[in-house]
């Protein structure tokens, strides 16, 4: 798994009980996984299709830094179906995973848009002579 982004927790994303608010992170996490999907389907208008069963294990407070990792798992025909998993720097303790992600490229319409994609491309690779 490819931990992408890292995440400093501040005042303004603790709940109540002084702990990092899991709507806050679940906003984390599906903006992350756009931005993946839009990169690996190349394609500006992806959309979250469906989040399976959250399961929060561990939380974060002001101060820690977190990190988001996703994995591919599943090329659709118009979809990339990721995993994620959410960890505590600090505490070295995993906070959330999610078994699917589905993501859905989009056309100018607003339907699915095959991509034609079967496996993990890196810009790197787009750009060979």
């Amino acid at each position: 798994m490819n931990f992408h982004t890292r995440k400093w927790i501040k005042p303004e994303d603790l709940n109540p009980n002084g702990t990092l608010f899991g709507g806050r992170l679940l906003e984390w996490i599906d903006e992350e996984a756009a931005l993946y999907a839009i990169i690996q389907l190349e394609n500006p208008r992806c959309v979250t299709k469906y989040m399976s069963e959250i399961d929060f294990r561990a939380s974060a407070k002001k101060g820690d830094i977190i990190e988001i990792g996703l994995e591919p798992t599943k090329f659709g025909n118009a979809s990339l179906t990721l995993r994620c998993e959410v960890r505590n720097k600090m505490t070295r303790e995993t906070i959330i995973t999610i078994e699917r992600i589905v993501m859905v490229g989009l056309d100018d319409e607003g339907k699915p848009k095959p991509h034609g994609k079967t496996q993990i491309e890196y810009v790197k690779d787009r750009f060979k002579e």
